[in-house]
């Protein structure tokens, strides 16, 4: 007898039972409603805050501020009355610098006898940080009462009322600004600077950060006789910047750059590290902040740990993994990663020669990668925390940002640290009118010797 198994069809609804189904069970669709209003919420709340550069502008002192090479050695001598010998150990510094006859120093600093007091070192930032300031407001017809985040930093003048507290005033900014001041925080601080309105932006979405960096020379311009405290005269030279950011996305289009990282590296926890930049008083009770030998090996350590943290952000996998296959197999081996398939420019910390130089051959960087760093150490001398924006302004200038672009600006400073911050163009980037570099561009780069001739006075 033949058996018929009949297989269970699977269960089917027609259109106009569906949708009876689901009138009589109302709370289907509002479960979807919810489910889809819930995924709204993540993608609005989990979305990155994107933080934007949308201008900055550079200080340049007017040509009566220049200051040659041997105009500076006469006026030590006749200032200071220091010996002989430091002036020739100043000349030699001078004479192998890379810089200039066109780099400026503040007027206070050039009178006979030399003037540091508490009122020439205002009216030193004040000019540095008004000028700076009042230019980048305009350029942007921009309200200072627009400002949302106001960070100022300079290391070594710290006043009070603070140097923030003084912008507030003299732009008259609102009562309800987010104001922050740092100081002690050496050539690195514009980059820290960066960092502070870039976790200030991403809490307070929308805002709008005016950041002001500057170093002023009047109170650690050095009149005594210890060489690792002349170093400063040579190197440190008269600048500032101001810098817009802001995390509003509406902010986009008008935008230069977006930022994609910040990494902070700090060793102060190592003595050596620690006073390789110190501020101090010599054998003579005279105060001057003090450099020692030790400052190139201290600066390549922490480089090696910022690079270590910044790598697996920026670095394509394929360089990544070659790094780390050689680690593995060929420990001893000296390869390092080319950053330069990560970045198309690189804005380094003018703070001298050696660290240039040091910088080349760390990450093997070729004349070209160097040139925006090296012309501005020629040009405007060490300015400090504001030196990486004076290199990003020589790129500008040259029209060399194109659309997609990553630029790399990393800074040291005393403490010891190393802050590095990775930059995103997103729109064609013409110089204009008010590029510090824009009148004199077309001469640069120019031959930069190793070494000149200064016959002391």
């Amino acid at each position: 007898m033949n058996q018929t198994i009949h297989k269970a069809s699977p269960i089917s609804l027609t259109m106009s039972e569906l949708t009876t189904l689901l009138s009589s069970s109302g709370f289907i669709f509002e479960i979807f409603i919810s489910l889809l209003v819930l995924h709204l919420i993540y993608q609005r709340l989990g979305r990155r805050v994107k933080v934007y550069l949308l201008d900055f502008t550079c200080y340049r002192a007017p040509d009566s501020n220049r200051l040659p090479m041997s105009t500076l050695l006469e006026t030590i001598y006749l200032a200071n009355q220091i010996d002989q010998e430091s002036i020739d150990f100043q000349a030699r510094i001078l004479e192998r610098s890379w810089l200039s006859n066109q780099t400026s120093i503040p007027p206070s600093l050039t009178e006979i006898p030399l003037k540091k007091s508490l009122t020439s070192v205002q009216t030193e930032t004040m000019t540095t940080i008004f000028t700076s300031v009042d230019d980048l407001l305009k350029k942007n017809k921009l309200s200072p009462r627009s400002i949302d985040i106001l960070i100022t930093n300079c290391s070594l003048h710290a006043p009070t009322p603070s140097l923030s507290a003084m912008v507030i005033n003299k732009f008259h900014m609102r009562s309800n600004i987010k104001s922050f001041n740092l100081s002690g925080m050496g050539c690195a601080a514009g980059i820290l600077s960066v960092s502070l309105a870039n976790d200030l932006l991403k809490v307070h979405k929308g805002s709008l950060a005016l950041i002001v960096s500057t170093e002023a020379l009047n109170t650690h311009w050095y009149i005594g006789k210890d060489r690792s405290m002349l170093l400063t005269n040579c190197l440190f030279r008269m600048g500032a910047a101001a810098v817009l950011m802001s995390s509003n996305d509406q902010d986009r289009g008008n935008a230069k750059y977006e930022l994609l990282h910040v990494v902070r590296t700090n060793k102060a926890k190592d003595d050596r590290a620690y006073r390789c930049i110190y501020q101090d008083t010599d054998s003579e009770l005279k105060q001057g902040v003090s450099i020692t030998k030790d400052v190139i090996t201290v600066a390549g350590d922490v480089l090696k740990m910022n690079l270590t943290t910044l790598g697996p952000l920026v670095l394509p996998y394929i360089e990544l993994f070659q790094y780390v296959i050689r680690k593995i197999y060929k420990p001893s081996s000296s390869y390092r990663p080319n950053f330069k398939k990560a970045f198309e420019h690189f804005c380094i910390h003018t703070g001298g020669r050696a660290v240039i130089q040091a910088m080349e051959m760390n990450l093997n960087l070729t004349e070209e990668d160097i040139e925006p760093s090296k012309m501005t150490l020629h040009r405007f001398g060490n300015t400090s925390s504001s030196s990486v924006w004076y290199a990003l302004s020589y790129l500008e200038a040259k029209r060399r940002v194109k659309r997609g672009d990553k630029v790399l600006q990393i800074a040291f400073g005393s403490g010891f640290k190393c802050n590095s911050a990775v930059w995103r163009c997103i729109r064609e980037v013409e110089p204009d009118t008010d590029n510090k570099w824009l009148d004199f561009i077309e001469s640069y780069p120019v031959d930069v010797p190793d070494s000149i001739s200064i016959r002391p006075c």
